[in-house]
C-alpha cells in the first residue's frame, strides 16, 4: 500500500523536487501540501508550491498556507540561496498558477486530512517546524492519527547558517524542540546525509536529456541553485536536501539509519538551533530518533530523474 503523506514545505528549490517525487511515485499517496515561511516569505512559498504543481500537472492535492513566522524568533529567509522569488532560475510566466490555494489554513487542512484518511498519515516537514509544532499543541487528540514524522533538518555535525545550526532548525528552534520531544516517531535527515546527494553536472545532464518542458524547468532550477551554492558555500554542486525524506519512504534501504537521542539547543550564544545528536549514548537519554547516515546516492538520483520523466510525459 502507498504511504499516505502530508508535505509541509517552504519551496525552495529542493522542496520543489520533493513535491515532484511525492506526486510521481506510486509508493506515495500525496494527500496534501502545507506551506510555511522559511526559504522565502509565506506568500512566496505558497505561490511556489502552486507553481510547481501547476507546471507538473499535479492536480487534486490541496495546498494551504500555514504560519508566516516562527513561534518566538523573528522571521528569517534564505534569499541568498533561493533568490527573491524563492524559486529563482526558471520563468514561470505571468499571472496566477492554475492550481488554486485551498481556503483552509494549514492546521485545518492537516486536521481534516488526518480525520478523513482511514490510516495514520506520515507528516513530512522540510522547512521550519512551526506548522507541525503548532498542530501538535493544538490537536494532541490527533497524535494517534500521525504514523510518524520524517523531516529534513539539523545535522550530526555542522550547520549551514551558523557554524552549529542548520537553517530549518535555526529558523524556529522552539518549534523543533516541540517536535523532537513530542513522543511521536521522528526520522531526521540532516546535512550530514543530504550533503551526500549533490546535483552534479552528470545528474543535470540526465535530467536535461529527458527533453521535456518540465525537465528544462528542473535544469533551470538546478543551474540557479548550483550558482548560489558555489558562491555562498564553495560547493562544486548543490545538495538536494529535502527529497531525501520522500526517497526514504519510497525505499527504506536507500539511507542507513541509526537511533540516537536528539536535543535542540535553545539558549547557546554560539549554538542556538543546533541539533545535539547523541550518537554514542553518552547522555543516557532514550535513543528515540532515527537519524539518516549513509545514502545510496545512485538510487536517490534514479528516483529523482524518473519522477521528472513520469511527470513530464504528455497526459
Amino acid at each position: 500500500m502507498p504511504v499516505p503523506v502530508i508535505l509541509d514545505c517552504d519551496p525552495g528549490h529542493d522542496d520543489a523536487f520533493n513535491i515532484l517525487l511525492a506526486a510521481a511515485h506510486p509508493a506515495i499517496e500525496l494527500l496534501a501540501i502545507t506551506t510555511v515561511a522559511g526559504n522565502q516569505t509565506l506568500e512566496k512559498t505558497t505561490l511556489n508550491a502552486r507553481r510547481v504543481c501547476s507546471v507538473a500537472g499535479i492536480r487534486g492535492v490541496p495546498i494551504a498556507a500555514g504560519r508566516d513566522r516562527p513561534l518566538h524568533a523573528p522571521p528569517r529567509i534564505a534569499e541568498n540561496i533561493h533568490g527573491d522569488s524563492g524559486l529563482d532560475g526558471p520563468g514561470f510566466g505571468e499571472g496566477e498558477p492554475e492550481v488554486p490555494q485551498d481556503p483552509r489554513d494549514a492546521l485545518t487542512l492537516i486536521r481534516d486530512t488526518l480525520l478523513a484518511h482511514p490510516a495514520p498519515v506520515t507528516l513530512v516537514p522540510t522547512g521550519p517546524l512551526t506548522n507541525i509544532a503548532v498542530f501538535l499543541l493544538a490537536h494532541p487528540e490527533l497524535a494517534a492519527r500521525v504514523e510518524r514524522i520524517v523531516l529534513m533538518g539539523g545535522s550530526t555535525e555542522r550547520g549551514n547558517t551558523t557554524p552549529a545550526a542548520e537553517f530549518n532548525i535555526l529558523c524556529d528552534p522552539e518549534a523543533a524542540d516541540i517536535v523532537f520531544r513530542s513522543g511521536l516517531p521522528v526520522t531526521m535527515f540532516g546535512l550530514n546525509a543530504t550533503h551526500q546527494v549533490r546535483a552534479t553536472a552528470e545528474v543535470v545532464a540526465r535530467i536535461a536529456a529527458l527533453g521535456t518542458p518540465l525537465s528544462g524547468l528542473c535544469v533551470d532550477l538546478l543551474t540557479y541553485f548550483a550558482s548560489r551554492y558555489r558562491e555562498v558555500y564553495g560547493f562544486d554542486a548543490p545538495p538536494l536536501h529535502d527529497p531525501l525524506t520522500v526517497a526514504h519512504l519510497i525505499d527504506p534501504s536507500l539511507v542507513s539509519l541509526v537511533r540516537a537521542a536528539v536535543t535542540v539547543e535553545l539558549n547557546g550564544t554560539h549554538t542556538r538551533g543546533a541539533t545535539v545528536v547523541d550518537l554514542h549514548g553518552v547522555t543516557g537519554r532514550p535513543a528515540d530518533t532515527e537519524v539518516g547516515v549513509e545514502v545510496d546516492t545512485d538510487a536517490f538520483w534514479n528516483l529523482i530523474v524518473e519522477a521528472v520523466r513520469v511527470l513530464g510525459r504528455p497526459s
